[in-house]
């Protein structure tokens, strides 16, 4: 799929998104087409499965937000250029981003924010966020929840 001049309110955002894609990998020396290896190479760089590559570049859907960083680290794109010319965000957006940006909330902040002042209950929820946090980078890592391997 490549990008076409014009057509940017007849495209959805997977659709542009994947065009800018396709086109930035084949410059970055991805071989995207059928049996080259390129699409396999590209899921391994990226840490996306080959199927979710291959949705991706056909314009079928977009990759969770998470790995858009990576995305453009592979493809040689500013992540900003990635998101705009993709389509995923407005120049707008991007520049209001740019100026607003902070690291995010951590989880005591998030507690002082809601007013969460008693030592226990700070502790409890400190503790189940942490938690959370490593059951979701464990879920990003392989199949969850994680087979114990007891029959």
């Amino acid at each position: 799929m490549q990008p076409t001049e014009g057509t940017d309110s007849q495209t959805t955002p997977a659709q542009r998104f994947g065009a800018v894609v396709h086109e930035a990998a084949q410059r970055a020396g991805y071989d995207l087409r059928p049996g080259a290896g390129g699409r396999l190479a590209l899921a391994r760089d990226t840490g996306m499965s080959a199927s979710a590559v291959g949705r991706m570049l056909r314009g079928e859907t977009l990759p969770r937000p998470s790995q858009f960083e990576r995305i453009a680290q592979v493809v040689h794109l500013g992540l900003h250029e990635l998101l705009v010319r993709g389509g995923v965000i407005s120049e707008d957006s991007a520049n209001d981003l740019s100026t607003g940006v902070r690291s995010p909330i951590t989880p005591e902040e998030a507690l002082d924010a809601w007013g969460v002042t008693h030592p226990m209950i700070r502790k409890f929820l400190l503790a189940t966020i942490a938690q959370g946090i490593g059951l979701q980078r464990e879920s990003e890592r392989g199949p969850f929840p994680p087979e114990s391997g007891h029959g």
